[in-house]
C-alpha cells in the first residue's frame, strides 16, 4: 500500500473541515477525490503534505506515520503536489523552475558553487539534462529559456506538474490541474497524466471538477461533501450514485 489513511480530522477553531476520512491507494494507481467546492479536498492535500496537522487519525506512506513531518520531510519520502493556484517562481526561467526541484539531490558544496568545480559543473549539467527531459514529456522544452510568467496559463499548468516530478516522487497529488484549460488542453492533459503514471511509476491522487477528465483517467474515485466521504467507487458506480447525483454531478 502506498499510501493508507485512518479515520483522519482536522478541526479550525470549532469547525470540523475534514471527518472520519478513510483512503487507501495501492502503487500506480491514478485515484480521484472529487466533491463541491468547500468539501475539503484541498484540505485534504493540505494534511497529506504536512501543511496542517491532523486533530486525529493517521496518515501512513509505505509504512511511515506522517502526522507530525514537515512538508519538506514528507517531500523527501516521495510525496509531491501542484496547487489550485499556481505557484510558480514567474520571474525566473521554465528550466530554472524545474531544476530548482532537483536541489535535494545534489551533492556539491557552497564552496564547489562558488569556483565551479568539476563536481558543481557535472551535477549542474546532469539536472539541466533531466529538466530538458522533463519539458520535452510537456511539450514545454521549446520555452526552456523563457520567463515562466510569460507562458500562456495552461503550459504554466503544465509546468507545474513538470516541477513536482522533478524531485522524483513515487507519489503525485494533482490540485485541479485542468482548471482554466480548454478542451483541447485538457484531453492532451488526461494523456500526460496517465503517460506520466506509466513512465515514472508513480501513484496519483487527483483533484478535479472536469468530470470527463476524472472519468476517462481514475481507477477508483473518492466523493467528498462537507469533510466526509459519501461514496466510494469505479467512475461507472459513481455516475450512477444517487447520493452523489444528489450531492455533486446533478441529474443530467
Amino acid at each position: 500500500m502506498a499510501l493508507e489513511v485512518k479515520n483522519l480530522g482536522v478541526k479550525f477553531g470549532g469547525l470540523k473541515a475534514v471527518v472520519n476520512f478513510n483512503i487507501n491507494i495501492k502503487p500506480e494507481e491514478i485515484i480521484g477525490l472529487i466533491g463541491p467546492n468547500g468539501a475539503g479536498k484541498t484540505t485534504i492535500f493540505n494534511l497529506l503534505t504536512g501543511v496542517y496537522h491532523p486533530s486525529e487519525g493517521e496518515i501512513i506512506f509505505n509504512g511511515e506515520v506522517l502526522n507530525k513531518k514537515k512538508t519538506y520531510q514528507i517531500n523527501n519520502l516521495g510525496i509531491a503536489r501542484t496547487f489550485q493556484n499556481i505557484r510558480l517562481f514567474k520571474n525566473i526561467s521554465v528550466i530554472d523552475n524545474v531544476k530548482i526541484a532537483y536541489d535535494q539531490n545534489l551533492s556539491y558544496g557552497e564552496l564547489a558553487g562558488i569556483f565551479k568545480t568539476k563536481t558543481y559543473v557535472a551535477q549542474e549539467l546532469a539536472a539541466r539534462q533531466k529538466a530538458l527531459e522533463l519539458l520535452k514529456i510537456f511539450d514545454l522544452d521549446d520555452a526552456a529559456g523563457e520567463l515562466a510568467g510569460n507562458l500562456p496559463y495552461g503550459r504554466q499548468r503544465k509546468l507545474e506538474i513538470a516541477r513536482a516530478l522533478a524531485s522524483e516522487p513515487t507519489f503525485l497529488l494533482l490540485d485541479e490541474p485542468a482548471a482554466g484549460m480548454n478542451p483541447v488542453e485538457t484531453a492532451e492533459l488526461a494523456k500526460i497524466i496517465s503517460f506520466v503514471k506509466d513512465t515514472f511509476n508513480i501513484s496519483i491522487l487527483l483533484i478535479e471538477h472536469d468530470m470527463n477528465l476524472v472519468m476517462n483517467i481514475c481507477e477508483k474515485i473518492y466523493v467528498l461533501d462537507y469533510g466526509s466521504i459519501i461514496a466510494y467507487g469505479t467512475p461507472e458506480e459513481i455516475k450512477n450514485n444517487k447520493d452523489v447525483i444528489s450531492a455533486y454531478l446533478g441529474e443530467d
